[in-house]
């Protein structure tokens, strides 16, 4: 009893506060629910790398000459026409297309020859060549005609069967896509584009 009133009245009140830090006295004044920033947890967020700082990011330097620039414009036109030759151009998208085309690409066509025996016939069926020869050339020229139709015609009904059969629900017109399977088959394998990706013989 004698300690207690030896002790001042302002230790009794140091003894009964509670220090309170600031960061708790924030707490206490945020509502319910609230969710506190990465910055007030003393995380920050990464800065994203500015456009120029970007990774895979290739600085282009104007040509120096006009003989770079002519390099440029051709190694360009090069790579284009080689993405060509792979992927084709719009008219070549679509599953059917991709169908016809390797329905062309696995069989021999009579169409990669028409050419060929075209400008044969236009050579032996001038007025300087003798009757038989013009004769033969005529008649050739008969066989390639009738040949590419039949040709034409197989094709197109192997292409309706198959998109038949896989594409039930296409919209695409048959007419357009066995006209362009006829145009393909007319080309020469190596000159085709999208590069043929089927060998001949190959089933579809």
């Amino acid at each position: 009893m004698p300690s207690l009133f030896r002790r001042k009245p302002t230790d009794l009140v140091e003894e009964n506060v509670t220090a309170v830090t600031p960061e708790e006295s924030t707490d206490a004044a945020r509502p319910r629910g609230y969710t506190p920033s990465k910055k007030e947890l003393g995380k920050e967020t990464p800065k994203r790398p500015s456009a120029g700082r970007r990774a895979g990011a290739v600085e282009t330097r104007p040509p120096a000459n006009k003989q770079e620039a002519r390099e440029r414009r051709r190694a360009a036109r090069a790579e284009a026409a080689a993405e060509f030759r792979r992927e084709g151009g719009p008219r070549d998208r679509g599953p059917e297309r991709v169908l016809a085309r390797d329905v062309v690409d696995s069989r021999r066509t009579i169409g990669t020859w028409f050419f060929g025996g075209a400008l044969i016939v236009l050579i032996g069926s001038s007025a300087a060549m003798p009757d038989p020869v013009r004769l033969i050339s005529n008649l050739l020229w008969g066989a390639l005609a009738i040949g590419l139709v039949i040709d034409s015609i197989l094709i197109s009904r192997r292409i309706k069967k198959l998109v038949t059969e896989r594409f039930p629900k296409s919209e695409l017109r048959m007419g357009s896509l066995y006209l362009y399977a006829i145009m393909r088959s007319i080309t020469f394998r190596r000159m085709r584009a999208p590069t043929p990706r089927v060998k001949i013989g190959d089933k579809i």
